[in-house]
């Protein structure tokens, strides 16, 4: 099991015992096990049956039973009974980002808050402002907190969707009278975020008596005929399917239906229309008779265009693009040579230099970028100047020692308020590259951050611009800046800018993606993994990318060993 599942896990429950008020000895008790197992070198599962994870300070009784219960159930009853326990409302407020869990205690202590509702009443009526160390400005930022808490508790991360689509496309197959079942919506389109799911199933049976089995589907709680081929499917979860039924006469023009954004098909219509066709829930017509048009492929055959990948159908220039023959041969991961972005256990990350290394090697990458946080991330220990040292000199060591992959020496720096990156300028010339990002002071003004961000590209030895908004999906917004001055800077100077391929960031959006090929920037993408079982978070990266009409001559980990290299020596040589 992954460390980060398991010390988020023990995380929790100190966070749910400081709610409860449990002593502080407890509380830290827990914090300081999810730290401990963080930093463990080796596996989980390892550590527990030889004994060697017992014996790590920090690591009690207590903390191994839970362990040990993660690793033969994957939950946690500790957790299960604490959540039980807490008001619901509180579980809901502790998803606003900047209340942490000290004052959401204070607030249901003095205010007697038990919800959402009850925070937003005391916000509003200034009580809020008035406890010790909040004020006006904190009773704001709830507010705001709220109000996006309350626009995404309909939406979820992509990859969770995505592994909810993928469990549920399993049980419509196995409904009888079903042949197979593909996932279409905004999951196939790999949005960020997403609402309703969206699913085309081809049926080798009567579609009466599919849609009275689809009836009898675990979990659902309501069934909702749409329309003679469509019905919709409510889960206990909360998430709700939307189901078209399908045959080898319209199954083309049903999954291009069910795939693409509104825009794209409003428009994918008008293109139809004007061609003689009409596109329409009932399949592709033509003069009055029904098209046989099995495949998506033969679809846009039949209509004169181009396939148009999923990714692309979100309305902007795809329709015209496809028309004339020239949509891009979009990125694929196996064109990357380099895996970039990775966090060891020299600051916040569980895994070390060598199991980076083999890792990358046997996902068949020819270098892989270490970089750990430069000094300024006290929060997330930040090398100092001493373990830069040290470290080198491991990956020297590593590099001599495993073969098939070159570790790479660089550092995620803090850009700090001034503009400036963190380390002098000897120290950061240590680094064969350096990725700069934004951990702090997001309150800026949008002239204040871009300008930080503006100096800090100024700098000769910064390579990579790290999630350049600062966005966190359905937790935080991006931090107001002009991005179309920071991209057009970066395209300037020369420095990379990164898809950071984090499930909550997956940041540049992609409409920003766009923006940035057009001004000429380069891409790099990022895992931003801070163990070796998040190095595939890199394939959520490349969706962006492909969304973002990115090419493989636009990446810059798909460039050699001594082209990315030379890339990154490039603005210090000159």
């Amino acid at each position: 099991m992954d460390k980060k599942i398991v010390a988020t896990t023990l995380e929790r429950i100190a966070a749910f015992l400081e709610l409860k008020g449990e002593s502080g000895f407890r509380v830290r008790a827990f914090q300081n096990s999810a730290q401990a197992i963080q930093g463990f070198s080796g596996t989980l599962e390892e550590g527990l049956a030889s004994g060697k994870l017992a014996t790590v300070p920090g690591v009690g009784k207590a903390t191994l039973e839970i362990v040990s219960e993660l690793l033969s159930t994957g939950s946690s009853t500790v957790l299960a009974e604490l959540e039980k326990e807490t008001p619901r409302g509180l579980l809901e407020m502790m998803k606003i980002s900047g209340l942490g869990v000290a004052k959401i205690r204070m607030i249901h202590e003095n205010l007697g808050v038990e919800n959402l509702d009850d925070l937003e009443r005391a916000a509003n009526d200034g009580s809020l402002a008035k406890l010790p160390r909040f004020g006006a400005k904190t009773a704001a930022n709830v507010l705001k907190g709220i109000s996006y808490l309350r626009r995404s508790s309909d939406f979820r991360l992509f990859h969770h969707a995505r592994a909810e689509a993928n469990a549920l496309g399993k049980a419509l197959e196995a409904v009888p009278g079903v042949a197979s079942a593909l996932i279409a919506g905004a999951v196939r389109r790999r949005c960020e975020i997403i609402g309703d799911l969206e699913f085309v199933i081809k049926l080798n049976g009567q579609r009466d008596t599919v849609i009275a089995a689809l009836g009898s589907v675990e979990g659902i709680i309501e069934f909702q005929p749409k329309s003679s081929r469509t019905v919709i499917l409510k889960f206990s979860s909360g998430t709700a399917a939307n189901v078209t039924l399908s045959n080898d006469e319209t199954f083309g023009p049903d999954l291009a239906q069910a795939t693409g954004s509104a825009n794209h098909n409003t428009m994918l219509e008008e293109f139809a229309r004007d061609k003689g066709f009409l596109w329409t829930e009932d399949g592709l017509v033509r003069d009055g008779e029904a098209v046989h048009c099995a495949t998506e492929t033969a679809f846009f055959e039949i209509l004169g265009l181009q396939f148009i990948p999923p990714e692309l159908r979100e309305g902007t220039t795809e329709v015209e693009v496809a028309e004339r023959g020239e949509l891009p041969k979009l990125l694929e991961q196996d064109s990357l040579k380099g895996f970039l972005h990775c966090h060891t256990n020299y600051s916040d990350g569980s895994s070390t230099v060598e199991e980076w290394a083999e890792t990358c090697r046997d996902l068949g990458y020819d270098y892989l970028g270490i970089t750990d946080h430069s000094q300024a991330a006290t929060y997330a220990g930040g090398l100092s100047e001493e373990d830069v040292a040290v470290q080198h000199a491991e990956i020297d060591n590593v590099n001599s020692r495993i073969s098939g992959v070159r570790v790479l020496k660089g550092v995620e720096v803090d850009i700090l308020a001034d503009g400036s990156p963190d380390y002098g300028p000897e120290i950061r010339s240590a680094f064969d590259f350096v990725i700069a990002s934004v951990h702090n002071r997001y309150g800026m003004s949008s002239d204040e951050m871009t300008g930080r961000i503006l100096r800090t590209l100024d700098d000769p030895s910064v390579s990579i611009l790290g999630h350049p908004t600062g966005r966190l999906l359905l937790a935080r917004d991006p931090y107001p800046m002009d991005v179309a001055a920071v991209l057009q800077k970066a395209a300037e100077v020369g420095v990379a800018v990164e898809i950071n391929s984090d499930p909550q960031r997956l940041d540049l959006d992609w409409k920003n993606v766009k923006l940035a090929l057009d001004l000429g920037v380069t891409i790099s993408i990022g895992a931003d993994a801070h163990n070796t079982s998040a190095a595939n978070n890199v394939e959520l990266g490349v969706g962006i990318a492909r969304k973002g009409w990115v090419e493989t001559g636009n990446v810059l980990n798909s460039f050699s060993t001594e082209e990315f290299l030379e890339h990154a020596q490039r603005r210090r040589k000159s």
